[in-house]
């Protein structure tokens, strides 16, 4: 069956949910939004490209920090309305220079830093 981007479920804004995860380790790395053009410009370039809420631009990961996220494969949830994306990250894929934007736990109410950033 061939894949057809208008049976995602955007939400009002005419966005969705993508998840990056590292396709070796199966590290989740980050959260971010892609609309239907940041879709259809990952599947076809395979170099992610998110939607910027802030900045109301596109944005390929990567592409001013040289931390590339390349597309391994992409899946859909069962509701269609959140994706995967399954990635070979290239340095971190956090803002803050680390390699998951998931670097703080909770744990008896307290609030954990799990790693420090890249040097």
């Amino acid at each position: 069956m061939d894949f057809d981007p208008q049976s995602l479920r955007f939400d009002a804004q005419g966005l969705i949910p993508a998840i990056a995860q590292d396709a070796q380790s199966g590290e989740v790395l980050m959260m971010a939004w892609m609309n239907a053009e940041a879709v259809a410009r990952t599947l076809e370039t395979r170099r992610v490209t998110y939607w910027s809420r802030s900045r109301k631009s596109f944005w390929v990961k990567g592409e001013t920090s040289g931390h590339t996220q390349e597309l391994v494969d992409f899946r859909l949830d069962c509701d269609r309305d959140c994706l995967l994306v399954l990635i070979n990250q290239v340095g971190a894929a956090c803002h803050t220079n680390r390699r998951s934007c998931f670097y703080t736990a909770v744990r008896d109410d307290v609030e954990v830093i799990l790693s420090e950033p890249m040097a």
